[in-house]
């Protein structure tokens, strides 16, 4: 399991990556944004398993591909549009405080899995988490405010609520059948998501890249767009990837969702270093209450036996 959190850690660490983007790309759309990095994920991934495609598509079965389907657009595609279309409409602090509790959530949905802690046991840490959560979320609230109508906050409240529990359901089915599934090792299902995430953003192309009244904010750098999205795509998605799918089959559900933190704690690290300032007062208290509430779960984890608990040789490969 101690391997299994250091991975979670090591994801939490590239996708916190992704939030820098934007700001290097904001004459691009969001749904450009996620089509061109989801369509560089899926070229990267042809280029990693091309060697061995023929041989890993014969072991794939129906609800495989079931599987990669769903989990490549709820995950992906339809988690990230929503994402945006609730920071556009609603603003970024009521859409972070939503999209903010996926490890709340991902615990509590998964508290009758293998392994789970009981949930009374759990309440402490995660009081600290929703803490931690609440310390960001108000810091961006008091220096973000935002200006919008009712109807629009409404909308994009909405939008939010639905990118929560995309990723919320994402985590926790992809987590399952990881476990359920061994028959395929991390990297591979990493670089099959990747195929399958590339496949459905090439039939978004169109609608991304083929709107001419998409708004403009600036001259659009085509160069600058592919390079960093492919850096987004080999880092966040498939090193990022291949981490959290050996984390997801190491440790029980309810420490995966604690362990989504990671992503958190990263971005903000990486939003102080973009722009050149300490964090602030409630931002440190948040890292402070996310760091201790993510490290008791981890010792409830530890001290809590299971004898059920995925075998550690399950993703060697």
């Amino acid at each position: 399991m101690g391997i299994g959190v250091l991975c979670g850690l090591l994801a939490g660490a590239m996708w916190g990556i992704v939030f820098i983007a934007p700001a290097y790309l904001a004459a691009f759309t969001p749904l450009q944004l996620a089509v061109g990095r989801y369509l560089a994920y899926g070229v990267i991934a042809l280029v990693l398993v091309g060697p061995r495609l023929r041989a890993l598509t014969t072991r794939l079965r129906r609800a495989d591909l079931y599987a990669l389907t769903r989990h490549a657009l709820a995950g992906n595609l339809v988690y990230y549009v929503l994402l945006a279309y609730g920071v556009q409409y609603a603003g970024v602090a009521p859409t972070s405080l939503i999209v903010g509790m996926v490890p709340l959530v991902v615990t509590l949905l998964g508290r009758h899995d293998r392994g789970a802690v009981p949930l009374r046991r759990m309440l402490a840490p995660l009081l600290l988490v929703a803490a931690g959560i609440a310390c960001i979320n108000l810091d961006t609230l008091t220096h973000a405010p935002v200006d919008v109508s009712g109807i629009a906050i409404a909308g994009g409240m909405l939008c939010a609520a639905g990118a929560l529990l995309c990723w919320s359901w994402y985590a926790l089915d992809n987590a399952r059948y990881l476990k359920n599934n061994p028959h395929l090792g991390s990297g591979e299902w990493s670089a099959l998501y990747g195929l399958a995430t590339g496949v459905l953003s090439l039939v978004l192309a169109p609608l991304a890249f083929g709107n001419a009244s998409a708004p403009e904010t600036g001259a659009r750098d085509w160069t600058l767009f592919w390079a960093c999205n492919a850096l987004l795509a080999l880092g966040a998605s498939v090193i990022g990837n291949h981490f959290w799918n050996v984390a997801s089959r190491r440790v029980p559900v309810t420490l995966t969702g604690q362990l989504i933190l990671f992503e958190t704690l990263f971005a903000l690290l990486y939003g102080c270093l973009y722009r050149g300032a300490a964090p602030r007062p409630l931002e440190l208290a948040a890292v402070a209450l996310m760091i201790v509430g993510v490290a008791w779960s981890i010792r409830l984890h530890g001290d809590f036996k299971d004898d059920e608990l995925t075998s550690p040789r399950q993703d060697l490969d």
